[in-house]
């Protein structure tokens, strides 16, 4: 009886880690994807980066979209997907000069956290729920959106 309730106690918890782990990759993740998914009424364009440092990049925005208007500079975040001197579709959010990056690239980069979520929510799913076949899906999956988001970007 005792190992019984000890075995139940582990799964649960280590079923509500990894459940945790995997809203926090959504969350984490829905904060960019939201823009670049539901574009409909968002302007859209492109921004030329011309200049980078302090963690943003900025540059002049061409509208693209019905309703959206010329800026001269937006902010898009520096990473590893940016480089100064080259143009990048983007989705502008709401109410600021704040752009994140649009089209197939854009998408995958903003599902990256979730990415790293499935990855070590696999290792929770092996280790503390012994269920080495669902991790092996959820490890995969995981490697197989950052890695399209790597080619992608």
């Amino acid at each position: 009886m005792p190992s019984a309730v000890v075995s139940f106690g582990r799964v649960l918890v280590m079923g509500t880690v990894a459940v945790l782990i995997l809203i926090a990759g959504v969350w984490a993740s829905w904060g960019s994807a939201q823009h670049v998914m539901l574009t409909k009424g968002r302007e859209r364009g492109t921004v030329e980066v011309t200049r980078c440092g302090g963690g943003a990049c900025g540059g002049p925005f061409t509208p693209e979209s019905v309703g959206a208007r010329a800026r001269a500079r937006v902010v898009l975040e520096d990473s590893v997907a940016v480089a100064q001197g080259r143009s990048y579709p983007v989705v502008l959010k709401p109410g600021g000069d704040e752009a994140v990056r649009s089209g197939p690239a854009g998408v995958l980069y903003a599902w990256v956290p979730l990415g790293g979520a499935l990855l070590l929510a696999s290792v929770v799913v092996a280790g503390g729920l012994r269920r080495t076949r669902a991790a092996w899906v959820l490890a995969g999956a995981g490697a197989v959106l950052v890695t399209a988001a790597f080619v992608a970007v």
